[in-house]
């Protein structure tokens, strides 16, 4: 049995779509660089609004990755 033992990074992705494709794409770009990505957790989530609408979306994630 092994030991799982994670190190966590903390990565803010930005949409002008939605929050889903804000998490995929923050998690898209941290995969060029980070290896062993197992968990993301969103810990924040916030917007900015132009003439009454939204348009962008923005959220913190914390990702969860083992260590080699």
């Amino acid at each position: 049995m092994s030991d799982h033992i994670y190190k966590i990074l903390e990565i803010v992705g930005s949409s002008s779509e939605s929050i889903e494709d804000a998490v995929r794409g923050a998690i898209k770009k941290a995969n060029k660089t980070v290896r062993n990505m197992h968990w993301f957790e969103v810990v924040e989530t916030r917007g900015h609004i132009e003439d009454g609408d939204v348009a962008h979306f923005q959220v913190t994630l914390k990702i969860g990755f083992t260590l080699e």
